[in-house]
């Protein structure tokens, strides 16, 4: 299955919908958008995994560069949706307890770390 990537604004949050596998070979993809964004100034990005069906280590380390990045700037990356294969490398890893975790974009209203 190809990655699909979309932004959205749900205040205060801009989130980034990811549907798909996230490999070696996709993350690329996601770290660009994720760049992008952030040299745009956006300082409060929610992730949204919850179309993602596999997850490896090359992307969560596309969203700890986005995270420190982001914390440099006084903002915050929030990751929702994550369940099976992405839920489990952050659990793993102990990055669940490092960002800032929600069912749903909607679930984090106005939450910071």
């Amino acid at each position: 299955m190809d990655l699909q990537i979309r932004t959205r604004r749900e205040d205060p949050w801009k989130v980034v919908e990811v549907e798909g596998e996230l490999d070696l070979h996709t993350s690329t993809e996601l770290r660009d958008q994720l760049a992008s964004l952030t040299d745009e100034g956006e300082t409060r990005i929610a992730v949204d995994l919850a179309g993602v069906s596999f997850m490896d280590s090359s992307s969560l380390g596309v969203l700890v560069a986005c995270l420190k990045r982001v914390r440099k700037k006084g903002g915050d990356v929030a990751v929702t949706g994550a369940a099976g294969s992405p839920l489990k490398v952050l659990s793993l890893t102990g990055m669940d307890k490092v960002f800032t975790m929600a069912e749903t974009p909607a679930a984090l209203g106005d939450a910071s770390a």
